[in-house]
């Protein structure tokens, strides 16, 4: 049942354009969860926009999250659906936070195994400045 909700946030971040997708398998180093999913919203808008997809999608489902924190900075928001633990953060939250290596005991998994999945988007990466004489 939780992979089907993994697979279902995944669509919900996929709909509402999240960037840098990751789920992570931690049930063998965490004894709270399963899964962990991570993903980037590039504003405060589309952060509310994603948590607010992820929650009808589950909820039509039957889920609905024990716990839900920072919704309202935007910045990190955690969705607590205990087997199942969704991080939606800002960018600069992303990388101070870094989740990826804290929790780097954990498997990343195959998100096109879980369904059918829209390309992978990442966040844009800006070519350095030229100076200007």
């Amino acid at each position: 049942m939780m992979q089907e909700a993994l697979k279902v946030a995944v669509q919900a971040v996929d709909d509402k354009k999240g960037i840098d997708v990751v789920a992570l398998d931690i049930s063998t180093v965490a004894s709270f969860a399963d899964y962990f999913l991570l993903c980037t919203g590039e504003s405060s808008r589309q952060i509310h926009a994603i948590a607010d997809e992820i929650e009808q999608r589950l909820a039509a489902h039957g889920l609905r999250p024990t716990h839900v924190e920072g919704y309202t900075n935007a910045e990190w928001v955690l969705m607590d659906y205990v087997d199942l633990v969704i991080h939606i953060f800002s960018p600069q939250a992303r990388a101070h936070y870094d989740l990826e290596r804290l929790w780097r005991d954990g498997k990343p998994l195959d998100l096109t195994r879980l369904g059918e999945r829209k390309a992978e988007r990442s966040s844009p990466r800006r070519a350095p400045r030229k100076e200007s004489k």
